[in-house]
């Protein structure tokens, strides 16, 4: 598969990249759009509330902005030693949120990234690192079948604390048979470059997801690209 350039900003070093390691929602899977057209559906009503009669770009702020409370939230929760529970109540509202939503509108997947991992596989043992539950990940990468692609599965509770943790990093690096700086964590947020980061791997950060370029930057990314499948364009695969 051959794609255009779309690095946004930063560079890593690839000769100590050994191993690939992925978030899940907004990186593999193309949660945030999806959730950007439901919130532009709920507005629709009051569409004569912006100038262009178009609540979309609002909707995608909105979705932008949430994300950062959503990470402060986790990152005191586990300064404080509760971050279990607070997953433990988020993975239980996704599971009855799931049940109750349409076979066909419960799973969607980022462009071009079934092609990408398929271009990779054999040539970087891969990882899953995500701070969703065990449950809705398995499915996810089972409607897509994409869990031949991956060595190791890391989920919320896999480990004693989650992302910004470096422990979900460190404990996929672990089951790849590499050290965390032999990785890059790739992922859409600043906890999945926070992570990355306290772990001492390289992060790169993805633009088709939650998070922001201002806000990845701060947060230390090495590299940022515009989605997740462009990744691609930076690795010699002949």
């Amino acid at each position: 598969m051959t794609r255009p350039s779309a690095i946004v900003y930063g560079q890593i070093d690839l000769s100590k990249v050994h191993g690939l390691l992925f978030d899940v929602d907004g990186t593999l899977s193309d949660t945030d759009d999806h959730m950007v057209g439901r919130i532009t559906r709920f507005l629709t009503p009051v569409a004569w509330l912006w100038k262009n009669k178009d609540p979309h770009r609002f909707a995608r702020w909105l979705v932008m902005a949430a994300e950062t409370p959503a990470s402060f939230m986790y990152s005191t929760a586990g300064r404080f030693g509760f971050d279990s529970t607070l997953s433990l109540v988020y993975s239980q509202l996704s599971r009855r949120r799931h049940a109750k939503t349409p076979e066909h509108d419960r799973f969607w997947i980022v462009p071009d990234v079934k092609e990408m991992l398929d271009s990779l596989m054999g040539h970087y043992p891969m990882a899953v690192v995500s701070s969703r539950e065990e449950g809705t990940t398995l499915r996810f990468l089972k409607h897509f079948d994409l869990l031949s692609y991956f060595e190791v599965i890391v989920t919320a509770k896999t480990c004693g604390r989650t992302k910004p943790f470096p422990e979900p990093v460190q404990c996929a690096a672990q089951h790849l048979g590499l050290q965390a700086d032999e990785c890059v964590m790739i992922g859409d947020t600043i906890m999945d470059v926070q992570a990355g980061k306290a772990a001492g791997a390289q992060t790169i950060a993805v633009l088709c997801g939650f998070g922001s370029e201002r806000e990845l930057r701060r947060a230390g990314a090495d590299l940022i690209v515009s989605s997740t499948a462009d990744i691609l364009t930076l690795f010699d695969l002949e």
